[in-house]
C-alpha cells in the first residue's frame, strides 16, 4: 500500500484509472473507501488518486490538525504519484481541503468541484445546533448509536435505508479514533476562505444537495457567487450524502462539468493571467 510522508505523518493514497489525474478527498472522520459509489466511473475516464486524510482510515493521526496542512497531504500525494496538475474534487470537510488548495496551490489546479460543502467562519451557515451537538458527541457513539443519530442527517428521507446501510458498513470498518475525529472537527471550526474565494481561477462546479441538513444549502450557493464563473449544480431531494441519495443525477452534474474543462478550448486554461 503507498504511503506518503508529510509534515510528521504518514498519509496513504491509492490509484485507480488512467488518463488526466483526479484528486479524490474526503470529508470528516471518512475514509477513501468512501468514493466507492461514483468511483468506478471516473475511474474509466480518468487516472483517479484518492487519499485518507491525516486522523482517517489508513493515515496517521498525529495530535493538531488544520485545514492547511491536510492540503499540504493532498500536494505530497500528488508529488508521490508524480502528478504537476490535477482535477480536485473534494466532498464536505474535503471541499474545504480543495479550497485551500487551489488558493495554496492555484497553479497544480486543473478544475474544481466543490461538493457540500462551506467556505467556514462567520459567513457560513451552520446546522442545527441539535446536528453540532451530535457532531461533537459522534466520537464517543458506538457504531449502531452513531448509524440511528447520523442516516437522518446526512440523507434525504427518501432514500432507501438499504443504500444508506451499504455507505455504514463501509464505515464500521474505519472508526476514526476520538482523538483524531475531534481533531479534524477542530480544524474545520477554526478554517475560513470567503475573503480569500475571489483569487480561485480555476474552473470551479459548486454542487449541493436541497435537504443538506449537516451543511446548508446556502453554503453551496454562497461558494458559487464568490468564486468568480463558478458553475453551481443543487440537486432536488438530496442531503449532506447526495451521491448516495442521486447517485445518477450527481454523476450526471460532475461528468458534463468536467466534459466541458477537458474540451480543447479549455485545456491549458486554470490561472487567470
Amino acid at each position: 500500500m503507498p504511503f506518503v510522508e508529510n509534515r510528521g505523518a504518514k498519509i496513504y493514497w491509492d490509484e485507480q484509472g488512467q488518463g488526466t489525474p483526479m484528486l479524490l478527498i474526503m470529508g470528516l472522520g471518512y475514509p477513501s473507501d468512501m468514493w466507492y459509489r461514483p468511483r468506478p466511473h471516473l475511474a474509466a475516464h480518468y487516472r483517479t488518486i484518492a487519499l485518507d486524510n491525516r486522523g482517517s482510515g489508513r493515515s496517521d493521526a498525529p495530535g493538531r490538525n488544520s485545514i492547511a496542512v491536510m492540503a499540504s497531504d493532498a500536494a505530497a500525494v500528488l508529488d508521490a504519484a508524480r502528478v504537476d496538475r490535477a482535477h480536485i474534487f473534494g466532498v464536505s470537510m474535503g471541499g474545504m481541503i480543495a479550497q485551500e488548495f487551489a488558493l495554496q496551490y492555484p497553479k497544480r489546479v486543473r478544475s474544481l468541484i466543490l461538493a457540500c460543502t462551506h467556505p467556514g467562519g462567520l459567513h457560513a451557515s451552520p446546522p442545527k445546533i441539535g446536528v453540532m451537538h451530535a457532531l461533537w458527541a459522534r466520537a464517543r457513539m458506538t457504531p449502531e448509536e452513531a448509524k440511528e443519530v447520523f442516516v437522518p442527517i446526512l440523507y434525504d428521507p427518501s432514500t432507501p435505508r438499504e443504500r444508506s446501510d451499504e455507505d455504514m458498513a463501509i464505515l464500521r470498518n474505519w472508526i476514526p479514533a476520538p482523538a483524531a475525529f475531534r481533531a479534524q472537527l477542530r480544524a474545520i471550526l477554526c478554517w475560513h476562505s470567503y475573503r480569500r474565494l475571489p483569487q480561485i481561477a480555476a474552473p470551479t462546479l459548486v454542487i449541493h444537495g436541497e435537504s443538506d441538513r449537516l451543511v446548508p444549502p446556502k453554503n453551496g450557493k454562497l461558494i458559487a457567487s464568490r468564486i468568480p464563473g463558478a458553475k453551481l449544480v443543487m440537486i432536488p431531494c438530496a442531503g449532506h450524502i447526495f451521491g448516495t441519495d442521486q447517485p445518477e443525477a450527481s454523476r450526471q452534474a460532475v461528468t458534463e462539468f468536467l466534459a466541458q474543462v477537458d474540451t480543447p478550448q479549455m485545456q491549458g486554461i486554470s490561472v487567470r493571467k
